[in-house]
């Protein structure tokens, strides 16, 4: 039973900073409300500037934009994409809506992302059927840049692109330093990558409802994406179409929002590190948990603070502390469940397994608002230590 005399903390909601209500009204005063309107360009023009890649386009969501990435790139049935299996499905979905057929690569224990060792595994299991990988597409697991160098390098010897899915990790960096101006470059922003793809759900550090980016430094590749995000219309006074295309652009008053929320990017980073902090000091000396690492060639953003319980150590599981935080009215929530135990990928090819499996059995993903203080921190970890006490004493 839920305690309803606590407020309630919930995993990651939006965190408005003031300044976006001014924005949306001036979108409303100048009767830009459908899809496309100065908001939008703006949103574009200064999301490039922040993130350093060169050509941006909004949309409707994240997966829309991973959508539009891989139809750009030629992703068609038959093909193979290879994609991390610890992710959500917004990152495979669009290749199994376009008839290729997924594959999933295992994450490396040092840093929960792809591993780049089976992947190369991967390609090479695949050129040796004669079978086409038209994409690999690595994910940046909560926030935590993947090892963007390297898989190009695997990559590089079979032609593959590589999409990144940057969707949590908008502030995030990767390279040396770690840091703006230090040769470090934002999430996504890594030479050679193929395209980037973003999403700025209800729930992501910079936020505009619903709504996401596809960026690139190819031109021509965000040009035809920007094509078929308006429904693939040629150039014509009346409305020609010789392809297919979607309804995918962002709306002008929500890219307004998105303006405002970019202006605090750099600080809500800041803050959801401080709160990964709270906790890794309250909880981290206990016996049986431990947290997600922090890879030694980036800088994560911490969206979302990720813990792994042993059982046997701490006296509680993940669901045993995550319905006693629900108890006390505590939003939390299980990693994501890898993509090749998804009965809708039943039967897919999995390079390894073993450690995305572990990690989903062991991780639980603690609140991290922004809006959150330190007191709400201690709060919830002060319920997670008396679950595990209470647990031992019972065992």
């Amino acid at each position: 039973m839920t305690d309803p005399g606590q407020p309630r903390l919930f995993l990651s909601p939006p965190h408005m900073g003031g300044g976006e209500r001014a924005r949306v009204a001036a979108a409303f005063a100048s009767n830009y409300i459908a899809p496309l309107g100065p908001q939008v360009d703006a949103f574009e023009a200064d999301f490039s500037g922040y993130t350093g890649i060169p050509h941006c386009l909004a949309v409707s969501s994240g997966t829309a934009a991973m959508h539009l990435a891989l139809r750009c790139l030629g992703v068609k049935p038959g093909d193979v994409v290879l994609a991390a299996s610890l992710t959500f499905i917004g990152s495979v979905g669009p290749a199994a809506q376009l008839g290729a057929e997924p594959a999933f690569v295992d994450s490396d224990p040092a840093t929960w992302n792809m591993d780049p060792d089976l992947l190369a595994r991967a390609l090479d299991h695949f050129a040796a059927q004669g079978r086409r990988v038209a994409a690999v597409i690595p994910t940046d697991l909560y926030g935590q840049c993947a090892d963007y160098a390297r898989l190009l390098e695997v990559c590089a010897p079979f032609a593959v692109p590589v999409v990144a899915d940057c969707a949590e990790s908008v502030g995030a960096r990767f390279g040396e330093g770690h840091g703006a101006g230090d040769g470090s470059r934002h999430a996504g922003a890594w030479p050679g990558l193929a395209a980037s793809i973003f999403s700025f759900n209800g729930n992501k550090i910079l936020t505009t409802s619903g709504g996401g980016m596809l960026a690139s430094a190819d031109a021509g590749l965000v040009a035809h994406a920007r094509k078929l995000s308006q429904q693939a219309r040629e150039p014509a006074a009346h409305y020609e179409h010789a392809e297919l295309g979607y309804n995918y652009r962002l709306s002008n008053i929500l890219a307004a929002i998105g303006l405002g929320q970019l202006e605090l990017v750099e600080a809500r980073v800041a803050k959801r590190r401080r709160i990964f902090g709270w906790y890794r000091e309250l909880l981290g000396g206990l016996p049986g948990i431990a947290f997600m690492p922090e890879a030694a060639t980036g800088r994560a953003n911490r969206w979302l603070t990720v813990m792994l319980l042993d059982e046997d150590e701490f006296g509680a599981g993940p669901e045993a502390v995550r319905l006693a935080l629900e108890a006390h009215n505590i939003e939390s929530r299980p990693l994501w469940k890898p993509m090749h135990l998804q009965p809708v990928f039943a039967g897919r090819r999995m390079f390894g397994g073993a450690v995305a499996e572990g990690l989903f059995r062991r991780g639980l993903c603690l609140p991290s608002g922004t809006a959150m203080e330190r007191a709400d921190v201690e709060r919830v970890a002060g319920i997670i230590a008396e679950t595990g006490r209470r647990a031992k004493a019972q065992g």
